[in-house]
């Protein structure tokens, strides 16, 4: 039986009903109930959600409020899975707030846990023990995936697509791009997870713009910064940006769609975008500045710092294309279950809830 919060969204529900059908029943809760009764754990798991809080709280009242919340929310959890250590306790994400105790929870309990997120690739979702993005369970040795059956994994490019915009001034519309060579930055979300916990040393969004405007006057002669604002930022960058455009080296367009301006780059720069990754289908170099699970020497050019950044922008990247083919190879065979919300692969997700239970027996 799986165990989760309920998420009151159509896609997310479609998977906890196919978890559910592979483990043989489900028990949703539409909201985690809470317990006064505290576990030597229990302040240790809560100040560690409330580090990576989105909202902790603007006032005094509201982060006691959170607190007390989140509190109660693990001690319940702690309670029920180790009444039923055998029940998998399942969250969308898992890497903040309540939905990250919920699972702390079941952890110390000695529970199996999975988390579920979307995927990077169509038709795909992720569902791991250990976590989502930089906290996944991906391994991070290059020579593991040298070794890997390769697999047609560039038909999943075919079904790629822009994501729709929410903004009207962020389309995904045909047009013209110059001939003269550049560089494409697919913009984040600035308030998104990927962004607040795995920025690494640029620290966050600023920090990150900050980095590309010290690093644009290093692109050789010719060559320039093209830009696109997120389709789900609710607000625009376009203040934050403005030293960087200013600089002459660098484009925002907001209007052409952003995989016809990946696929016209000589490559990408990201923080750790899912377009860093979805680059890989057009063969194209990559330059990471963020924690991302793809980025490996080989894969991408990571910078762990601005003088690394500057380097990458001044003479062009390549990548090792053998081990981008055993790395794709092993996503779309082993890491990626397929879903749609029609149809999911089984015993893949079979596999996902033993591995799960694996992870557990080795805490």
């Amino acid at each position: 039986m799986i165990v989760y919060p309920e998420e009151f969204n159509a896609k997310k529900a479609a998977v906890f009903r196919a978890l559910a059908e592979v483990e043989g029943g489900a028990r949703r809760l539409w909201v985690v109930p809470l317990s006064p009764f505290g576990w030597p754990e229990t302040r240790l798991r809560v100040d560690a959600a409330l580090a990576r809080a989105k909202k902790p709280g603007r006032t005094v009242l509201a982060r006691w409020a959170k607190r007390a919340l989140l509190t109660g929310q693990y001690n319940w959890a702690r309670r029920y899975f180790a009444r039923h250590p055998e029940h998998l306790a399942v969250a969308w994400n898992g890497l903040t707030g309540g939905r990250k105790v919920f699972l702390d929870a079941a952890r110390d309990a000695g529970a199996p846990v999975l988390h579920a997120e979307l995927a990077p690739l169509p038709g795909r979702i992720t569902l791991d023990p250990a976590g989502v993005n930089a906290e996944g369970s991906v391994p991070r040795d290059p020579d593991f995936f040298r070794t890997q059956p390769l697999t047609d994994w560039r038909a999943m490019g075919v079904s790629l697509a822009a994501r729709a915009s929410r903004r009207t001034d962020v389309q995904q519309t045909g047009g013209a791009l110059p001939d003269t060579p550049f560089l494409f930055c697919p913009l984040q979300v600035p308030d998104d997870s990927q962004v607040r916990l795995f920025a690494g040393w640029s620290a966050d969004y600023p920090g990150f713009i900050r980095a590309l405007t010290a690093a644009v006057p290093h692109l050789p002669p010719g060559w320039h910064l093209r830009l696109k604002e997120h389709p789900s930022a609710k607000q625009s960058l376009r203040p934050l940006l403005a030293p960087l455009l200013a600089s002459g080296r660098a484009v925002l367009d907001n209007a052409t769609d952003s995989f016809a301006q990946l696929a016209a780059s000589q490559g990408v720069v990201t923080l750790n975008s899912s377009m860093g990754l979805q680059a890989f289908f057009h063969d194209k170099p990559v330059i990471t500045l963020g924690r991302a699970f793809f980025a490996l020497p080989g894969l991408v050019t990571p910078c762990s710092s601005q003088a690394k950044v500057n380097a990458a922008f001044a003479a062009p990247q390549s990548f090792d294309a053998g081990l981008r083919e055993g790395f794709m190879s092993w996503l779309e065979a082993q890491y990626y279950p397929r879903f749609s919300e029609t149809g999911f692969d089984r015993a893949a997700f079979a596999a996902k809830c033993d591995q799960s239970r694996r992870s557990r027996d080795k805490r």
